[in-house]
């Protein structure tokens, strides 16, 4: 299971609107594991009725910015799950016969 988080928010000092997201997605299968990182950019408006300020946000409303706004979810998670099955079924290695 892909478990995704918000490393941290960039905001408006003067009206505490989000711009930027930092997101993290992380996939562990054992002792395999990948993860992707990016950010989610923001136009807030406050006097937009759906506006919601820094102070009031979860984590779950933010990933769900992020989702809406591009961040592309499915074809993030198949990746991590495409590196996964890569790590544990290699095609090449690297080394010395010595």
């Amino acid at each position: 299971m892909v478990t995704w988080t918000i490393a941290t928010l960039e905001r408006n000092l003067a009206d505490g609107g989000v711009i930027v997201a930092h997101w993290r997605a992380t996939d562990v299968d054992g002792e395999h594991s990948a993860s992707s990182y990016g950010t989610c950019g923001f136009s807030p408006d406050p006097s937009d009725p759906s506006f919601v300020a820094y102070d009031s946000l979860t984590e779950a409303e933010v990933l769900q910015w992020c989702w809406d706004n591009g961040v592309d979810k499915d074809a993030i998670e198949a990746s991590l799950a495409a590196k996964i099955e890569a790590d544990k079924n290699p095609t090449q290695g690297s080394g010395v016969p010595w």
